[in-house]
Parts: structure tokens; C-alpha cells; sequence
């Protein structure tokens, strides 16, 4: 995830003008500052020079500050002071140097507390969260995020709320089952960020909301790359582009386009390399890794990977270690080289005990907690005390590591056929994660998503009754005749794609498809969820399938071929539904409402849609029916039959209400 420093936009901004409109404004400034004669004025310039010498030229950025630096503090400019502090730790901070950064930037909150300057303190707690982010330290991170908003949200000032808010969300989008809170931070922040119109920060919130998509357990690609190219956009011709430009390479290496996938990459490595960013530079070989990993190009990976490794060394980022160790001990595996991937799994344990696992989500939402009722200080120290238990933990773990490494040629044995068997197992769990996978989505085709549910979590389903559903029934008419002039594959795979459609079309009409019998397809709305539409659902799909079937035939016609004409019966009443079986599990609905229904399309007419009394008392205020009658049903007695004609339209309403008021 990207993290966002308050200020970073004019920061960024003002070092990354072309060459010779930043020559022309640092002549201007050394002009100004040498005939200035009010001090202030002298700090306020020597920090612009500073600023626009950040990234062109680093040692003079900080020599320029560092006069302000001294020139504030012999005129006691406080302000000036702290704002000197800040530019020095930011300069060592884009240089990847935090050691250097963090005393400065202390310094630089202690001098803004001493003069109660709530904007330059919510800046420098949220800045000095992003290092302890970058360390791997992500309970000390929120609480300093969680102070800046806090006192953020006291001045009201918008851009370090939105800064904070960003940056909570960072730690929170670490873990899968937090990733959902992580989200509301964004998007809270992105609200902010639009009405600033501050792109650097719009930016930084769009790809980190396309890294979440990104990352689901089944990636959502194509909402993740609509976020990667708005904040690709945003970023647009600063050095904060090329973090955006790899995601993107990334999304089309998982969709196989590996050539456009490297081709962005690289623009994305050069470009970092000419900002100097060694941080982007790292990401940027990890994703060039991966790219060529998927491809199965494992040594071409290896290279990137190690290039990775050296600039994540040189910046002590543990996140970026990582995943260098992770890549590399993959990738050596591959390679067959277990001797290597057994000493980078070693690296990578090591470095997992110090990263996310000492700070576990107990201990952040305690913290947030902290920040609601205000017992925030005692807690954090509570928590503070159990990090350095952790640490105290891991430092003895290291000893006992340390006392087997005489043994170390009987352990990389050892290590040799756990590595193989580990890697068997995860072959096995995925191919049973995938299999799971598809019994799940098959039992899904057979059965209602709850009634599965219920019988995976208690091993059965139990029937239920429903007061009011309605039942559907098809048939074609005279589909003897039919299935006699055709072979048989020919005539299972005619009727399949009438079936299909049917499919479809109950699909986007909240009915439960039941069974086909031969020629006969049976569905049924108000199950298993209950529902008040029920009978309107299903005479609406009963008009929809008698429309595809009168497009069909149109068709068939013109082929010379003849039609295959259907009945439709709906009836309305109690049912009970459930699944019955144990062997091969089926969902099925019983009652008087399942016979009628069958009688309603038995004596209904090819191509019209029959519905019961029953049926047309729910649905009369909107469909035009045409009465049939009483009509003698086997078994039932005599019925009164409606004939469904279409809709009801807002049109034909006015003209019937004009014509009862002209009479």
C-alpha cells in the first residue's frame, strides 16, 4: 500500500519543475534571501531553496535547511525552526534514509508542541507514523495516525484528516479479515481528498483501494485496474507514477498479457530510477518478479528478485524484505536449488517474528479503542510492554537457533524433504481448494444458496411451508410429434437450449427453478426467501418465455422448419418446499397449489400464459387478463381461467380513466 506524508504534494511539486525553471527560481530565491533584511523572510526562502532542491540535488537541499534550521533558532523563529526540522527528515526520508529522518523529524514535533501548532504536530505525528509503518511497527504507526486525526479533526483542518484517515486505513488493509474497514477508511478519505482536488492525495487513496481489490482471495481485476489508472492519472507526471504503472502491469500479468505487463513495468523502473526512488524502484522489481514467475521464467525472476532484495536492503523496508525472501525461496525451489530457498525461508521466518505477527489485531483495535474513551496512554504503554515481552521472546528464539548451527548440514537434510513434502502439500491443498470449489458451486446449480448452506453446516435441510408462493408450469404441445422426427441428440440438445433460456429468464425474475420432466419445466417464486412479488414475478416470466419462443419460431419458419409451441399454467397458494433424498440431493415442492398449477398449463392454449383465480386476484392491477371462465380441471373441480395478455401500460390507464370520466 502507499503511504501519504502531509505536505508531500508541494513538496514533490516544487522539486520536480524542468531543469531550467528550477535553475531560474533558485537564482531568484539566493537573490532574495541575499538582499532580504528580515530574517523570518531569510528562513521562509532558505526552506523554498531547500524544497526545490529536495530531488535534483539532496546535499545542498539539506545544506539550505540547515541554515534556516540555525538562523530560526538564533532569532527564536519557532515556527520557521520546526518547519527547517521537517525539510531536513523529508529530504533523508525520500533519500530512503529513515535513521537520519526520525531525530529530526522528533525535533520538528517538539518545537511545533512547545508552540501549541496543532497543523505542524498532526503533520508530524501522522509523518513519523509512516516511518514506524515502514518498520514494521504497526501499533505505534495507528496510534500516531490516530493522534493526528484527532487533533486534525479539532482545527478542522480537511487535508490532515484525509491524510489520516488514508493512513489508518494502510494499517488496517494489511490483514484479509480487516480489509473490509480498511475500504470505509478509504473511501472516508477519498470524499475528503475529491473536494481538495489534491491529486497527489487522490492518487495515493485510489491505488490503494485498487491494491485491495487487487488482493481479494479471488481478485477483483477489472475494478482494481479502473483504480490503478484514475490514480496512474492523478499522478501523472510526478515520481509517485510509477508505483501506480507496476499495479497496472501487474493486473495484466494475472490476465496473461505478460508482454504489455513487462512493457509498463519497465517504463515504470525508468522512470523511478530517474526520480531517484529507490523504494518505487524495489516495488517495481518485485512486480517485473512476479511477471516473470507466472510465465514460468524463474531465472529471469531470480534476477529481479535479487535487485529487489539489495534496494530493500539498503532501506531497511522489512515489508519489501519480505517479500524478496518469500520470492526468492519460491523461486530458488523451482529452480531446484533447495540449499538457497531453505536459507531465504530461514530469512523470511526471521523476519515475519518482527513484522506484522508482534502487533496482532487485538492489539490495533485496542488501540483505536484507546483513541475513543481517551485511556489511550496506560493502554499503549500495556501494549508497549507486551512489544518488548515479544521482542525479549524472539531475541531467546534466536539464541536457540543459534546454539544448532553445528548441526546446520544434518538440518538442511532435514529441511531438504520437509521443503518437498511441503511443497506436495500445498499442491494438494490447492487441488483441493479447487475441487471444494466446484462441489460447492455444483451443489449451488442443484440446490438454493441457503438450503446448501444449511445442509454443508448441519448435514440436513429442513422442509418448510410457505403460506403463499406461485408455481409455474411449461410443457410443449405436441412434443411426440415433435421428438419423432428428429434423432436423439438432435432433440436433447434442441430442448437444452429452450431450457437454457428458461434459465435465464426465471433467473432475473426471482424464481427458483424446481425440475424438468421430459418436455415439462416447473419453477416456483416465493422460495425459498418469501417474498410479496411472487405472482407477479412469475407471470412476468411466463410473458418473457412466450415472447423468446414466438422469436424462436419466427426463426424456425424461416429455415422452413416447423414451431414448437408452448403452454404456460401459474397457479397461487401454500406449498411446502425442501430436499428430499440423501444420496442425490434434490429440491423439490409439494401441495394442492403444485397440482393446479399443472392442471392451469394443461388446460391452458400453445403460446398463451394460463393463470388460476387465485393468481389473477394478486396480479389483475397490473397485467390485462382475458376471463376463460369456469373450466372443468381433473380432479379440481371447476376453476375460473385467465388468459394473461401483457402489461398493464400507464398509457392505457389514463385512456380508460378519460373514457369513465367523459361518460
Amino acid at each position: 500500500m502507499r503511504k501519504w506524508l502531509a505536505l508531500i504534494s508541494l513538496f514533490f511539486m516544487l522539486s520536480s519543475e524542468s531543469g531550467v525553471a528550477q535553475t531560474g527560481a533558485i537564482d531568484s530565491l539566493k537573490a532574495v534571501i541575499s538582499a532580504s533584511p528580515d530574517d523570518t523572510l531569510k528562513v521562509e526562502n532558505l526552506i523554498q531553496l531547500s524544497r526545490n532542491l529536495s530531488n535534483s540535488d539532496p546535499p545542498k537541499a539539506i545544506y539550505f535547511a540547515t541554515q534556516a534550521k540555525d538562523l530560526a533558532k538564533d532569532i527564536g523563529f519557532d515556527a520557521g525552526l520546526g518547519k527547517a526540522l521537517k525539510y531536513i527528515g523529508m529530504v533523508y526520508y525520500v533519500q530512503g534514509q529513515y535513521i537520519e529522518t526520525i531525530p529530526y523529524w522528533e525535533q520538528s514535533l517538539a518545537v511545533f508542541e512547545s508552540i501549541d501548532d496543532k497543523v505542524g504536530i498532526a503533520n508530524m505525528l501522522s509523518n513519523l507514523g509512516v516511518i514506524n509503518n515502514d518498520e514494521g511497527d504497526d501499533a505505534r504507526a495507528l496510534e500516531l495516525y490516530l493522534r493526528s486525526l484527532a487533533i486534525a479533526e479539532e482545527t478542522g483542518d480537511s487535508l490532515r484528516i484525509s491524510t489520516a484517515l488514508l493512513n489508518i486505513g494502510l494499517i488496517y488493509s494489511k490483514k484479509p479479515d480487516t480489509s473490509t474497514k480498511a475500504l470505509g477508511f478509504y473511501l472516508k478519505a477519498m470524499g475528503i481528498i475529491e473536494k481538495l482536488n489534491d491529486n497527489d492525495a487522490l492518487g495515493t487513496v485510489t491505488v490503494n483501494i485498487g491494491e485491495l481489490y487487487f488482493a481479494k482471495e479471488k481478485p477483483d481485476l477489472s475494478t482494481a485496474l479502473y483504480f490503478f489508472e484514475k490514480s496512474l492519472k492523478a499522478y501523472e507526471g510526478t515520481s509517485d507514477a510509477p508505483y501506480s504503472m507496476n499495479y497496472i502491469g501487474r493486473v495484466y500479468a494475472q490476465e496473461g498479457n505478460f508482454g504489455q505487463a513487462l512493457e509498463i513495468q519497465q517504463e515504470a523502473l525508468a522512470m523511478a530510477t530517474t526520480f531517484g526512488g529507490k523504494l518505487d524502484m524495489a516495488k517495481v522489481h518485485l512486480g517485473i518478479a512476479e511477471t516473470f514467475s507466472l510465465q514460468g521464467q524463474h531465472t529471469a525472476a531470480l534476477v529481479a528478485y535479487k535487485q529487489a532484495n539489495k534496494l530493500a536492503a539498503e532501506l531497511r523496508s522489512k515489508e519489501e524484505l519480505r517479500d524478496t525472501y518469500t520470492g526468492l525461496a519460491l523461486t530458488y525451489s523451482e529452480l531446484a536449488d533447495y540449499r538457497n530457498a531453505f536459507r531465504y525461508q530461514e530469512l523470511l521466518t526471521a523476519i515475519k517474528d518482527t513484522l506484522f505477527y508482534a502487533a496482532n489485531q487485538k492489539q490495533l483495535d485496542l488501540i483505536h479503542a484507546n483513541a475513543d474513551n481517551e485511556k489511550q496512554k496506560g493502554e499503549i504503554d500495556l501494549l508497549t510492554k507486551d512489544k518488548a515481552l515479544q521482542d525479549l521472546n524472539l531475541q531467546k528464539e534466536r539464541i536457540v537457533k543459534n546454539a544448532f548451527v553445528g548441526g546446520f548440514i544434518v538440518i538442511l537434510i532435514i529441511a531438504f524433504v520437509i521443503f518437498r513434502n511441503y511443497r506436495n502439500k500445498v499442491k494438494t491443498n490447492k487441488l483441493l481448494d479447487k475441487q471444494n470449489e466446484e462441489i460447492e458451486e455444483l451443489l449451488l446449480n442443484i440446490l438454493p444458496a441457503e438450503v446448501a448452506k444449511e445442509l454443508q453446516h448441519e448435514g440436513y435441510a429442513t422442509p418448510k411451508n410457505y403460506d403463499s408462493a406461485t408455481v409455474l408450469f411449461t410443457d410443449f404441445k405436441g412434443f411426440t410429434q415433435i421428438s419423432s422426427g428428429l434423432l436423439p441428440h438432435e432433440l436433447i440438445a434442441e430442448l437444452n437450449s429452450y431450457f437454457n433460456e428458461f434459465d435465464d429468464i426465471i433467473g432475473t425474475h426471482n424464481l427458483e427453478k424446481i425440475k424438468t420432466i421430459g418436455d415439462a419445466y416447473m419453477c416456483a417464486g416465493g422460495i425459498p426467501s418469501a417474498n410479496t412479488t411472487h405472482a407477479v414475478d412469475a407471470v412476468e416470466a411466463g410473458l418473457a418465455i412466450q415472447k423468446y419462443i414466438a422469436k424462436k419460431n419466427d426463426k424456425r419458419k424461416a429455415e422452413g422448419l416447423g414451431p414448437w409451441e408452448l403452454r404456460i399454467g401459474i397457479h397461487t397458494g401454500p406449498i411446502v418446499a425442501g430436499v428430499v433424498g440423501r444420496k442425490k440431493y434434490a429440491y423439490d415442492i409439494w401441495g394442492d397449489a403444485v397440482n393446479i398449477a399443472s392442471r392451469m398449463e394443461s388446460n391452458g392454449e400453445a403460446c398463451k400464459v394460463n393463470i388460476s383465480e387465485a393468481t389473477y386476484d394478486l396480479v389483475k392491477d397490473k397485467f390485462k387478463c382475458v376471463a376463460r371462465g369456469e373450466i372443468l380441471v381433473k380432479g379440481a373441480g371447476e376453476k375460473h381461467m385467465y388468459f394473461v395478455e401483457g402489461p398493464i401500460s400507464s398509457a392505457t390507464e389514463e385512456l380508460e380513466t378519460n373514457d369513465l370520466t367523459a361518460k
